[in-house]
């Protein structure tokens, strides 16, 4: 620890009036400071600004009643009568749902409480895809939360892929501003015809307008919505650097407050034909409340964006050598 250890060695160089080396140790001691600064503030806690509680105006849906097993059913523990779910990574598997429902459009959102301790390597996702129906032209829209080498660290990403577009990654990349090992966050994808809206606890953290810039991306077909937790070892964590340790498993994943408010499909039906009948009383598909964000919640953006985010793929100049149409209009 270069606290206690840099004035006890300053002292000794003090005493004997060794003024090179003192000015040697006196930068040492500044980098080490400014390294240990930088680090600390990847797990800085910030009060987030006050947003408007989308979470709120929707019911939560049973977890067994709503998904379906989609890999490791030895992983996969229901709690609380199915309202909340377990999901575990160790040495013989991860372990995933899938929503019973395919939806086109809507507001989908999951609490989820992380696993404490050392995380390299594990890899939480909350996302929509329809890769399942369209391996060659999928759309995706993806919360990925990625364990960290520190313990208790953990970075978010956010991505999205339309029509089979993943020949350019739209990573965005995030801090956290709370402990998310300590208990229950919310993790929401607002969809629809005007933009795709990420939020951590009501908060937008990124918004994807669909216009012009973004048509060819954008997603355009119905999509299921997926938990999982799986070893993300070969590239979550510095390119792979840092593994899943298995000593540390197994690596528990808490969901639960789920809400999947959308147009429903029917596979009988055309790909667009879907049901409102589940909708609630404010209508994310098509409600003028949700077309574009308040002033509040646009601040509430700025914040995240300013105080939290680490990489972006818009800014991203060695890995391309021409940015993507869209970065343009940012």
């Amino acid at each position: 620890m270069y606290k206690p250890y840099c004035p006890y060695l300053l002292h000794k160089a003090k005493t004997r009036e060794m003024a090179g080396l003192q000015k040697k140790l006196i930068l040492s001691c500044f980098v080490a400071f400014l390294m240990a600064l930088q680090t600390s503030s990847r797990g800085t806690r910030y009060a987030a600004p006050n947003v408007a509680s989308l979470t709120d105006l929707f019911p939560h849906l049973p977890i067994n009643n709503s998904f379906s097993e989609l890999f490791g059913r030895s992983n996969i523990h229901m709690v609380n009568n199915g309202s909340y779910v377990n999901l575990a990574l160790d040495k013989s598997s991860g372990s995933g749902l899938v929503s019973k429902n395919r939806y086109y459009y809507g507001f989908f959102s999951a609490a989820l409480k992380l696993p404490a301790g050392f995380s390299s390597g594990v890899v939480v996702a909350f996302y929509m895809s329809n890769a399942d129906v369209h391996p060659h032209n999928h759309d995706e829209i993806d919360f990925e939360l990625l364990g960290h080498e520190k313990r208790g660290e953990w970075a978010l990403q956010t991505n999205i892929y339309g029509n089979g577009s993943t020949s350019i990654g739209r990573e965005e990349k995030f801090w956290l501003w709370f402990d998310p090992t300590e208990e229950f966050h919310q993790y929401s994808i607002l969809w629809n015809n005007h933009h795709i809206v990420f939020l951590v606890d009501n908060i937008p953290i990124r918004e994807v307008l669909h216009n012009t810039a973004t048509s060819s991306l954008y997603p355009s077909k119905p999509m299921s919505i997926y938990a999982t937790t799986w070893d993300g070892s070969d590239w979550a964590t510095r390119g792979g650097k840092y593994p899943v340790n298995y000593q540390y498993a197994p690596f528990v994943t808490s969901l639960g407050e789920a809400e999947m408010i959308g147009c429903i499909v029917d596979e009988k039906d055309s790909p667009n034909a879907c049901s409102k009948g589940h909708l609630w009383s404010l209508d994310p598909v098509e409600g003028d409340e949700f077309t574009k964000l308040s002033e509040q919640q646009m601040l509430g953006m700025q914040w995240a964006r300013h105080k939290l985010m680490f990489y972006s793929y818009c800014q991203d100049s060695a890995r391309y050598k021409v940015l993507p149409p869209e970065c343009k209009t940012k």
